[in-house]
């Protein structure tokens, strides 16, 4: 999972896509925002969509696709369209993640109408029927039609239910194993309701992690993010390390695949790492070669 707006360019999106498809990952994931949210508008944001277009010819055999687009910055029609295209040009390899918008500030800043809470729910699921709408009556279609969605949230009125209804995977941003508990009896529940197959949903969680192949190397790269995430600015490798070692994946290669095994015994199907190093491809080697064949 790559924060495009925090310094993503197109040399590191490059090396990223290269690195993720030839070091065996399952999915590629980008956020669709148009500036920091860590308060350093100088930071590099490449536009997401574009980035995905050329992610399709980049690479060759992973999925990949946006965590998650807000329904706000584009027209439901708009965004089915280039979906669909780009989902051609992979070769069916897009996964559409989509959100009703969150982030006022940006919506602020580039001048995009931001609506209350209720009316960006409410845009949210008729975008949903109006891509789906879209796919049918234009081509390119998407190679699978209606294309895979993934939905993020937990709230228990409006977003588990929507989720119920039209995602293919489900998304928990942050590691809370109560939370995840609770959000999966919701979902279940919600299945149930409408006579879906609540295995038919996959199940991902997005959080952060810090490896190191000791503890010389893991306060490294706890020093480098400290740089980079705000609130760590003013943080030690080892505070850095104590802060997130309850929040994300933090350890050893084997920490954290017996970590990941624990969670995933709980029906997290796949984990979504927030990788916020964008120059460090020698943490996703040792990601690819010592976690992940020990957690899958």
């Amino acid at each position: 999972m790559i924060e495009g707006q925090e310094g993503l360019n197109w040399e590191r999106w490059r090396r990223i896509c290269h690195d993720a498809d030839t070091l065996g990952f399952d999915s590629l994931r980008r956020s669709d925002h148009l500036t920091s949210l860590m308060g350093d508008p100088e930071r590099d944001c490449i536009e997401a969509w574009v980035s995905l277009g050329l992610a399709a010819e980049w690479t060759k055999r992973i999925q990949f696709g946006p965590m998650v687009s807000p329904m706000t910055f584009r027209l439901p029609a708009i965004l089915a369209k280039m979906a669909a295209s780009v989902d051609v040009l992979s070769g069916g390899r897009v996964i559409l993640g989509v959100g009703a918008g969150w982030n006022e500030n940006e919506h602020s800043v580039f001048g995009i109408p931001f609506y209350t809470e209720k009316e960006r729910f409410e845009h949210l699921e008729q975008g949903i029927r109006t891509m789906r709408e879209t796919w049918e009556k234009s081509n390119p279609k998407p190679l699978h039609n209606p294309m895979p969605l993934v939905m993020g949230g937990k709230g228990r009125k409006r977003t588990i239910p929507l989720v119920a209804r039209e995602a293919s995977e489900w998304n928990m941003s942050r590691l809370d194993v109560d939370l995840y508990k609770q959000a999966t009896a919701d979902l279940e529940a919600s299945c149930r309701e409408i006579g879906r197959d609540p295995k038919s949903i996959r199940h991902s969680v997005m959080t952060g992690y810090i490896i190191g192949r000791d503890r010389s190397d893991l306060r490294e790269r706890a020093a480098q993010l400290s740089k980079i995430v705000k609130p760590m600015n003013h943080m030690t490798p080892d505070e850095v390390i104590e802060n997130r070692s309850h929040a994300w994946f933090v350890g050893t290669p084997e920490e954290i695949a017996e970590n990941m095994r624990g969670i995933a015994a709980m029906g997290v199907d796949l984990f979504m790492l927030q990788h916020f190093l964008l120059d460090d491809s020698d943490a996703l080697k040792l990601l690819a070669s010592d976690v992940l064949p020990a957690v899958a």
